[in-house]
């Protein structure tokens, strides 16, 4: 199944006509640009974005070449529809709108915001089935608790997705954890 041209081209153009000039088109393809952390942040300052979602295999080529300002992908791995990774560009990218959270930059500081992965986080109670929660979340003390999050956060990104580290803006500090970290693998 392909979805033709002309139907797809005359409803974009319908709602970009009612638009403001610059709105995104995006087409979820698994031929497009990895999304990331960062288009969602930058696809949040638009104040509408039009999503094309193919089936099968796809949308009439023609549409990307008259309509199309960018093509997502989602994954290296292909689906029946782009209608799933619509919905994950979606939630990823309200997020970024002032307010859906509620506390102001919330969104700043959770994975993949600054190329580190989170840390653990716990509730209560304190001990469960032996498991407790570290000493340093019980103390008090915020600063210890931010930078204990920063170092727990960098080891999860350490074991889990190293590739990450390529392009993280990392202190001197946090070299000295990263380094620890392989010291213990030894």
């Amino acid at each position: 199944m392909l979805i033709q041209v002309g139907p797809v081209v005359s409803a974009v153009e319908s709602v970009l006509a009612e638009a403001q000039p610059g709105t995104p088109v995006l087409l979820m393809s698994p031929q497009g640009r990895v999304f990331s952390h960062q288009i969602a942040k930058d696809l949040a300052g638009h104040e509408h974005i039009v999503i094309l979602c193919g089936r099968y295999e796809g949308i009439d080529d023609r549409v990307r070449q008259l309509v199309v300002t960018d093509e997502i992908s989602i994954g290296d791995y292909v689906l029946t529809g782009g209608e799933l990774p619509a919905m994950v560009v979606i939630d990823a990218v309200i997020r970024h709108i002032p307010g859906v959270l509620g506390a102001p930059g919330g969104a700043d500081v959770e994975s993949h915001a600054d190329g580190i992965l989170e840390g653990p986080h716990y509730t209560r109670p304190v001990e469960f089935r032996g498991l407790t929660v570290p000493q340093v979340l019980q103390e008090g003390d915020h600063a210890e608790i931010v930078r204990w999050r920063r170092k727990e956060g960098l080891r999860r990104t350490w074991e889990n997705r190293p590739d990450l580290l390529m392009k993280a803006d990392l202190t001197e500090e946090e070299r000295y954890w990263l380094a620890e970290f392989v010291g213990e693998e030894s």
